[in-house]
């Protein structure tokens, strides 16, 4: 699955990430204190915790901003 500015979801964004940034489920298991097999199940189409998805955001470099809306 190649990455694509039509990917929406959270979900599909950080599996990505975990998918191409060169370091194995164990490594950012880890780094990030997630146990690996959520990460595991999370890559067969699991869910995480909100803690856990805070975990993954701020170990990508993620920061979440609301946009502006438009008027």
């Amino acid at each position: 699955m190649g990455y694509n500015a039509s990917m929406k979801t959270l979900a599909e964004k950080l599996r990505h990430e975990i998918e191409t940034c060169g370091k194995s489920r164990y490594s950012i298991s880890k780094s990030t204190g997630i146990e690996e097999a959520s990460l595991c199940r999370f890559m067969r189409s699991g869910s995480l915790k909100i803690e856990t998805v805070d975990k993954l955001l701020d170990y990508f470099g993620y920061e979440i901003r609301k946009k502006a809306r438009r008027e």
